[in-house]
């Protein structure tokens, strides 16, 4: 069953584990390289030789790919093409809906590399949408299939992938353990693989928030060794990203603001609005986590809001932000803003990962304690504690319990006071 040039090349692509910049490289943006793989752009006979050569193929085999398709074939494109349609109007449930029905039909077609890379892009729609548990289930399957082993960059992909969606459970030591299998056979890739640095962010994200600072910052050397001056400054301004956020978390406030000034001078918000507004939301969250509290982080806190409206983002998403809101009005001083809106997000925290909610259970605990709420507050931290200790964060568990200790020290000290007196 053939499946078009567009769907071959992309499939090609994939096998090498290359990126759309990595494939067109100086002679064809990123763009053009999409334009062919959705069969919106026809490619040259000059586009063919030079493709095919960059993916060791015969140009003959290449120019097979352009012949006419059947009936099957054009249902399988045509599903494809609308699956990425709705995907860059980031309608994801149609997007998922397409997706699934590409698949389908090449299924049923006998075309497994169409197949895996359909099932890949639902897994995608159904991440994107917060549908964790399902995209949980797909990629879990396509981890089970042959071509996740035959092929070491489909392989990285879904590890990744795994890594990303169980961090998002709250499910950490699965993360890390997934996004180690995914560095590990990295090392069967070219340096400055766009597919290490991802494997490299998975590790770092899922090590960091269990608390093994050390670690992430190991793998942040490690990832930076594999950008250099011909890297493209979006995937450096991400690199940058990660570093700077580690660096927060380790308490090292220096290197985290050189790296996130690096960032944010390398990330446009016109190449990718989504990924401006988490790099924002991450920059805001890392700051506020140290402590820092001046202009520059407030500025981070806006785009981050003025952005997510643009794009929408999923209720994890805007709760997420909420939370960075908050989180400011407690450091701030403004308590009673900082209770009133942590107490609406609490009231939705089953739509955010574990630890997430433990974060917000813990921060609505300190403000209630700060407003002299101590009984509600010892709720609050108790259940911050089970959160923390679902998803293995073992450090924040230290943080919840030492804040109910000082609550209860202090009711202790105020019984025997009123005794004495």
């Amino acid at each position: 069953m053939g499946n078009g040039f567009g769907e071959k090349l992309r499939a090609e692509r994939l096998e090498r584990g290359l990126t759309q910049a990595e494939l067109g490289k100086d002679l064809y943006s990123p763009s053009y390289i999409s334009l062919l793989e959705t069969g919106r752009r026809e490619p040259t006979a000059e586009v063919i030789e030079e493709l095919a050569r960059r993916l060791e193929l015969a140009p003959k085999a290449l120019e097979a790919w352009s012949q006419p398709i059947s009936v099957s074939d054009a249902e399988y494109v045509l599903a494809g093409l609308y699956a990425r349609q709705a995907w860059d109007l980031r309608d994801y449930p149609l997007a998922a809906s397409h997706a699934a029905t590409a698949a389908q039909i090449a299924l049923d077609g006998r075309n497994t590399s169409a197949w895996w890379n359909m099932t890949y892009m639902q897994a995608e729609c159904l991440m994107k949408q917060g549908n964790l548990q399902e995209c949980q289930r797909i990629i879990k399957h396509l981890l089970e299939h042959p071509m996740a082993t035959e092929s070491v960059g489909l392989g990285i992909r879904a590890r990744q992938m795994l890594a990303a969606v169980s961090h998002g459970l709250g499910q950490l030591s699965v993360a890390v353990d997934e996004a180690k299998e995914a560095v590990k056979l990295c090392a069967q890739l070219p340096k400055g693989s766009t597919l290490i640095i991802g494997a490299h962010r998975a590790l770092i994200g899922a090590l960091a928030e269990s608390g093994r600072l050390d670690e992430a910052w190991k793998y942040c050397q490690d990832m930076n060794d594999h950008v250099d001056e011909h890297s493209m400054s979006q995937l450096a301004g991400e690199v940058a990203w990660v570093i700077g956020n580690v660096a927060f978390m380790r308490h090292d406030y220096q290197e985290g603001i050189k790296h996130h000034e690096r960032a944010a001078r390398l990330l446009s918000p016109a190449n990718d609005i989504e990924l401006w507004a988490r790099f924002n939301k991450a920059s805001a969250a890392v700051r506020l986590s140290s402590g820092i509290v001046e202009p520059e982080t407030l500025s981070s806190i806006e785009r981050a809001e003025l952005a997510l409206s643009i794009v929408g983002g999923n209720k994890s998403d805007q709760l997420e932000v909420a939370f960075i809101r908050a989180r400011w009005l407690y450091l701030t001083g403004d308590i009673v803003a900082a209770v009133e809106k942590l107490r609406e997000i609490h009231g939705e925290r089953a739509s955010l990962a574990k630890h997430t909610a433990g974060e917000v259970s813990l921060l609505l605990g300190k403000s209630l304690k700060a407003a002299g709420e101590s009984e509600e507050a010892l709720i609050h931290l108790q259940e911050a504690q089970k959160a923390f200790s679902a998803a293995g964060a073992a450090d924040r568990v230290q943080q919840a319990l030492d804040a109910v200790l000082e609550i209860k020290l202090a009711q202790r000290r105020a019984a025997n006071a009123a005794k004495a007196s």
